[in-house]
């Protein structure tokens, strides 16, 4: 929603401007940002409620989306299922003291609403560029060719008179929601009769992910993680994992690529990511430890590590959480995919008195 928009100042719009931060940017804003304010946007919102239009699109496993046709009759319904609720959490937690907060700085909590950037969630500005870049090139969603069962979230697209952006409500939509023709029964006079339809759906009502322009304020963190694979903890966790990388060791990227390109939705990277302490490991041991593995990992002149591509960053990573080993039984080297560390066995004395116990 346009966040231009002239309203009255009130309590809310300053606990707002009060409560904000600049822990979601990182100290970097993105080009042409402009720090939305949910809680004016939920007060301009009350006066144009019976003259939204709400278009439902759905989004498939694989992030593609789709358009739907609705009867009539459904007009009335949008609004409670995608709006009330959203709105009410709002304006009654502004009264109750709510604050928004960076949702990759803490875990959820009451009367905070957590919020990030739209460019941190990859799978996000996926679904988003099919309505901004290629909207002709959207088809409709037909049982036969689509199968709900591949579905798994909507997304409503919100405008009206008063603004001159669209926002986006977004919701995951659980398989026990979708009931398919083929398998349901109607209960009608006290008689089960067969489904005569292709599909029913049951949309729930909470409130979980609103996007305003750049901002998206997460009402439910398992919701985004849900819909689009994005933990905030992890990724400020990797995020911190790479600067003290950069800071530790001396790499060497092709024109256009870095450690966050290379790691970009490789989740078993990330995962190892936030495992590992750069600072723990010499460069030069580090090299030496993958000419004794026969790890294919190049320094150039200056002596940099080169990183060519993903493939080479996977070797750096898995060196850096010491992920190959040379059995000394056998001699055959091996790369680590799951490891426990070892502790020493108790002492003979502890064993007994467990034992005595």
């Amino acid at each position: 929603m346009d966040e231009t928009t002239e309203t009255e100042a009130t309590a809310p719009q300053t606990l707002t401007k009060q409560s904000a931060t600049a822990d979601i940017l990182g100290g970097q804003k993105p080009e042409n940002y402009e720090e939305s304010d949910v809680f004016a946007w939920a007060n301009n919102l009350v006066q144009f409620k019976d003259e939204l239009k709400i278009e439902l699109f759905l989004i498939n496993k694989n992030y593609v989306l789709y358009k739907t046709t609705m009867a009539s009759e459904l007009g009335k319904q949008l609004e409670p299922i995608f709006i009330d609720e959203m709105l009410e959490y709002v304006l009654n937690g502004a009264a109750e003291g709510l604050i928004v907060r960076g949702f990759e700085e803490a875990e959820q909590e009451d009367k905070v609403l957590q919020r990030t950037l739209l460019g941190n969630v990859e799978k996000l500005k996926e679904v988003l560029n099919w309505v901004k870049t290629q909207e002709h090139e959207i088809e409709l969603f037909v049982e036969e060719e689509h199968d709900f069962k591949r579905i798994k979230g909507l997304m409503a697209r919100v405008t009206h008179e008063g603004s001159k952006k669209p926002f986006y409500i977004f919701k995951v939509l659980p398989q026990s929601a979708v009931m398919k023709g083929k398998t349901g029964w109607m209960l009608r006079g006290g008689k089960f009769m067969p489904f005569d339809a292709d599909a029913a759906v049951r949309i729930p009502t909470d409130p979980q992910l609103l996007l305003l322009d750049q901002d998206l304020y997460v009402f439910n963190q398992t919701k985004l993680k849900q819909l689009f694979g994005y933990d905030a903890k992890e990724a400020a966790i990797a995020k911190q994992k790479v600067s003290e990388i950069m800071e530790n060791f001396r790499l060497s990227f092709d024109e256009g690529q870095d450690i966050n390109s290379l790691i970009k939705d490789k989740k078993a990277m990330i995962k190892k990511l936030q495992k590992i302490e750069p600072g723990a490991i010499r460069q030069e041991d580090l090299m030496n430890h993958a000419e004794e593995m026969e790890i294919n990992l190049m320094q150039d002149d200056a002596g940099s590590i080169i990183i060519m591509d993903d493939k080479d960053m996977s070797k750096f990573i898995n060196l850096l959480n010491d992920d190959y080993i040379e059995s000394p039984l056998t001699g055959e080297r091996y790369e680590i995919i799951k490891k426990r560390l070892l502790k020493p066995d108790e002492d003979e004395d502890a064993k007994f008195l467990k034992e005595v116990r």
